[in-house]
């Protein structure tokens, strides 16, 4: 299935996941939390919140994501909840992020810390998906969602993996929607 009908395509009945991570400091690798939101059938069908200890006890985010050391010193190392993600992510075709660069990063960043092999599943961007559907000049996560009437607590991971997941669908709906009619 090419990239282009994977995610733009209303058709398919396929399976997705729309991940975000928040980070600690400015190491890749120090996700302190993340959410995989489920899409089967352009329907959300699971969503998965977790708290990460990250390798350091330095956060520099925490005025945007509320997470301090305080919340995470007790919760489990990216490599001990591999195990859930992997099972989030069992069956996607693609991971969705909004700025997918960044999220992509952090994953691989954490897997290489936690000596894990890294998920072989392409991401896409909703930045980008945004941007060619309804060329919006602005395409920051507040601005998509605003545009596309979605609640957003932005820098809230599952609040925003959530909202990826439905500028994926509207995507897709949208893409139905201007297709001509057959009979």
């Amino acid at each position: 299935m090419s990239i282009k009908k994977a995610v733009n395509s209303p058709d398919t009945n396929d399976c997705f996941v729309a991940i975000d991570f928040e980070t600690a400091d400015y190491g890749r690798d120090s996700a302190c939390s993340v959410a995989l939101v489920r899409v089967l059938n352009n329907r959300i069908v699971d969503k998965a919140h977790f708290l990460i200890r990250p390798p350091r006890r330095t956060f520099m985010f925490t005025y945007l994501h509320g997470i301090s050391w305080k919340h995470v010193a007790n919760e489990p190392t990216f490599s001990e909840l591999w195990p859930h993600i992997t099972e989030k992510l069992a069956g996607a075709e693609f991971i969705a992020a909004h700025n997918a660069a960044f999220d992509h990063s952090v994953f691989m960043a954490c897997c290489q810390t936690a000596a894990l092999p890294p998920p072989v599943l392409p991401f896409h961007c909703t930045v980008r998906l945004a941007r060619k559907t309804w060329n919006l000049r602005h395409a920051n996560l507040p601005s998509v969602c605003t545009f596309l009437g979605i609640p957003l607590k932005h820098h809230d991971a599952l609040s925003d993996a959530e909202a990826c997941a439905r500028i994926v669908i509207k995507s897709r709906l949208h893409m139905d929607s201007r297709r001509p009619f057959k009979s």
